[in-house]
């Protein structure tokens, strides 16, 4: 009984005669110091003449040369054990071993084909594919590894390849940027040789081939190419306009040689300082420049094809402007200093500096100088100091600021480039108290002081304040004396403030705020020159005494007879007074003025004008007409 049913084994592959293999075993349960009966022998019944197996042993070899796994990789042994030392009549049992072949990289890459052909457009980019190619291996896992190389060819430094790991291909890229017109056919020679090479069988030959690669360049239609990829000009800030300052050139790549304009691209010149002749590319100014405002005007400008305007490119130009000499000097700051009132001659008080605008390759050379007008008159003088400064000097002793507070100092700067730029800068000194030391103390120029200690701005002061108090206090008694003068009622709708509602039958005893209503009581008591409450008295007429009636059993003979007296009264209100009494009579002369007795009256009415009035009063007019029927009937 072999240990095992089934054995698994492999070698690799070319491996010589005699290589090893596995070693089978086989067990016999008879006794073996019996006879012959535990001795085994083991032959090998199928698997010939590939291998073969010792017979005492049970070691499986190999028994032929040279076996190719790419011809053969399976191989299925059966082993035979036989007890009695393999005599007859011996006892047997099997087992079967399966080998395989493992690979070993014993083939070299083959390229299935010698040549190969692709077509690559001029505007392919770099690192663009071109195509792929693949070299074959019979070997498998690394020992096919292939890497591929360009080895000779005129398109050398002008394509690339890699391989892909997956595939195992060759990828064919652009390293360069083609063009039709000057090269359009490129030949290469590429190698494909294996990574991992078996020292064994270097005698197979080389592990490796080559194969042509032709690649053909097509035509595609191509934009303008400038004849530079940037353009540096320079130009000088005093150019007339119009003036041409540099020129660009761009040509059409292609074999038809197309014609093309030109233009600036405005995004990068807004303000149009600059322009270009579409025909031959040169650009001349449009407006003035200014190298003080502006040193580097970046502008970018467009080449297209006038056939195919979609055809076009760019080229930054970049455009210095250089400096001429049409600025003047000037002062470095603005100045404005001091003398001391008791300031010596020959006295430094300011040291002056100055700037210009324009460069200077040699530096900068400044003078100062007081103006021709002004130079003897002046209470000051002034020394160029050689190195772009000046000082100024007192020219006199002693100065006085009630005479002369602030004096203006004119100063001419001039620069030595070409054209000769000069300008006449204004420094303000001012004469101010100072103390032994020359520290100043005060600027202004005071007044003559009063007795008072006050100086004049503060006695101004204080009359405008007393003025305009003066003026308010006359202000508000003119308004007070206004508002005296105006009567109680103002608003229209105020009806006065004396009017009372009396709630009981001749007014009362205790209701002595707005009326006296014992004057009604006791005509007698009227005082004569007691004048109206509500207003302010103001005498145009003396007033007019009335006859006391003496006889009134009535008040309201009383009322009536002062009524009459007011209407006569030209120093009545020009106003309408509203007085109320509540006093009940005996009864009216014009009788009720109610409706609800108007159904006692015998009188006939004729109510037919009620239906001339409008729709409005329709419904009135039907009732009093079918009252009137009724009536009637």
């Amino acid at each position: 009984m072999f240990t095992k049913d089934v054995y698994n084994a492999s070698i690799p592959e070319m491996s010589d005669v005699g290589t090893f293999v596995v070693q089978v075993t086989a067990t016999d349960a008879d006794d073996p110091t019996y006879g012959n009966s535990a001795k085994v022998v083991y032959s090998i019944l199928q698997g010939q003449p590939y291998f073969s197996v010792e017979s005492e042993t049970g070691i499986i070899k190999t028994a032929l040369l040279n076996m190719d796994r790419e011809n053969r990789e399976q191989y299925q042994v059966v082993i035979q054990a036989k007890d009695m030392g393999g005599q007859m009549g011996g006892l047997s049992g099997t087992t079967t071993v399966n080998i395989t072949l493992t690979d070993v990289n014993d083939n070299p890459p083959r390229f299935p084909q010698s040549t190969y052909q692709f077509r690559a457009p001029e505007s392919m980019p770099s690192d663009s594919p071109i195509g792929r190619i693949k070299a074959n291996d019979a070997d498998v896992d690394e020992n096919a590894e292939i890497e591929y190389s360009i080895t000779e060819g005129d398109g050398y430094d002008m394509f690339g390849i890699t391989t892909d790991k997956d595939t195992q291909e060759g990828i064919i890229t652009v390293k360069k940027a083609l063009d039709f017109e000057n090269k359009n056919l490129y030949i290469l020679k590429v190698e494909a040789t294996n990574t991992h090479v078996d020292p064994r069988f270097l005698y197979l030959g080389p592990f490796k081939d080559s194969a042509t690669v032709r690649i053909q360049v097509e035509d595609v239609d191509e934009p303008p190419v400038f004849s530079r990829p940037a353009y540096i000009m320079e130009v000088k800030e005093d150019v007339p306009i119009n003036s041409v300052i540099g020129t660009v050139t761009a040509q059409d790549p292609d074999a038809t040689k197309n014609p093309v304009k030109y233009s600036v691209d405005r995004h990068t010149d807004m303000d149009r300082v600059f322009n270009i002749n579409s025909g031959n590319g040169s650009i001349f100014t449009s407006k003035p420049l200014d190298r003080e405002t502006l040193l580097w005007h970046n502008i970018t400008v467009i080449a297209a094809e006038i056939n195919n305007p979609k055809q076009s490119s760019r080229v930054p130009v970049f455009i210095k402007v250089l400096d001429v000499n049409d600025n003047a000097p000037e002062f470095a700051m603005f100045y404005e200093t001091f003398v001391c009132e008791n300031a010596k001659a020959e006295q430094l008080i300011q040291t002056l500096s100055a700037v210009d605008k324009d460069d200077s390759y040699s530096g900068h050379q400044f003078s100062f100088s007081l103006p021709p007008e002004t130079a003897s008159s002046s209470n000051f003088t002034l020394q160029d100091n050689r190195d772009n400064t000046a000082g100024i000097f007192t020219r006199k002793t002693r100065y006085n600021r009630h005479e002369m507070s602030t004096y203006f100092l004119p100063v001419v700067i001039s620069d030595n480039d070409y054209p000769i730029q000069s300008s006449t800068e204004t420094v303000t000194i001012r004469v101010c108290a100072c103390d032994h030391r020359g520290k100043m103390l005060s600027c202004n120029a005071e007044a003559l002081v009063h007795p008072t200690g006050l100086s004049t701005g503060a006695l101004i002061a204080i009359l405008l304040c007393i003025i305009i108090l003066l003026v308010t206090v006359v202000l508000f008694a003119a308004l007070r004396r206004q508002r005296k003068k105006e009567p109680l009622i103002i608003s229209k709708e105020d009806i006065r403030d004396n009017i009372v509602s009396y709630n009981d039958e001749g007014g009362g005893e205790e209701d002595t705020q707005a009326f006296d209503i014992g004057t009604l009581r006791n005509p007698e008591a009227i005082d004569d020159n007691k004048l109206r409450r509500d207003i302010v008295p103001e005498t145009l007429f003396m007033p007019r005494r009335t006859a006391t009636v003496r006889d009134n059993a009535d008040v309201r003979d009383f009322i009536n007879q002062r009524l009459k007296d007011n209407d006569t009264d030209p120093t009545a209100p020009p106003y309408d007074s509203l007085a109320t009494y509540a006093y009940e009579g005996n009864g009216s002369v014009a009788e009720s003025l109610s409706s609800l007795e108007s159904v006692t009256t015998e009188g006939d009415q004729d109510y037919d004008y009620l239906s001339d009035w409008g729709p409005r009063f329709k419904k009135l007019a039907d009732m009093y007409g079918a009252m009137d029927s009724d009536k009637d009937s």
